[in-house]
């Protein structure tokens, strides 16, 4: 399975984007829960947003709840994180990882519960 997240770029403040993240593959389909995390320069890699499914399981970080949605789109095997009301701290590198399990919330937000992960996309918000 090979995750390959896009649609980064560089925006305003208060502005939006929606980042796709393509899962290919021939047990993409078996790719049950995505999530998206992100890295700031000399920051830790954090949670974003996870969903399982058709939307079991959907949770967001507390910094972007109300802000970000994230939804799958089965028949293209894509996960969309639309990102609205952009802020400077949402500046990183944004990558999307999946698994083949169907994790529970309490787990969503572990980097290690995610088997393949793909490569970021930059996010740069500023005036």
């Amino acid at each position: 399975v090979q995750l390959q997240a896009s649609g980064g770029g560089l925006v305003q403040p208060g502005t939006s984007l929606r980042l796709s993240c393509a899962v290919s593959g021939r047990t993409a389909r078996n790719t049950v829960t995505v999530a998206w995390f992100r890295q700031a320069p000399g920051k830790e890699r954090e949670f974003v947003a996870a969903r399982r499914g058709s939307g079991t399981m959907i949770t967001y970080a507390d910094s972007v709840k109300g802000r970000f949605t994230i939804s799958r789109d089965n028949a293209k095997n894509t996960v969309y994180l639309q990102m609205n009301g952009l802020k400077p701290e949402d500046t990183a590198v944004h990558y999307c990882a999946g698994s083949p399990l169907g994790i529970i919330t309490s787990q969503a937000r572990r980097g290690d519960i995610y088997d393949n992960w793909g490569k970021g996309t930059q996010v740069t918000v500023s005036s």
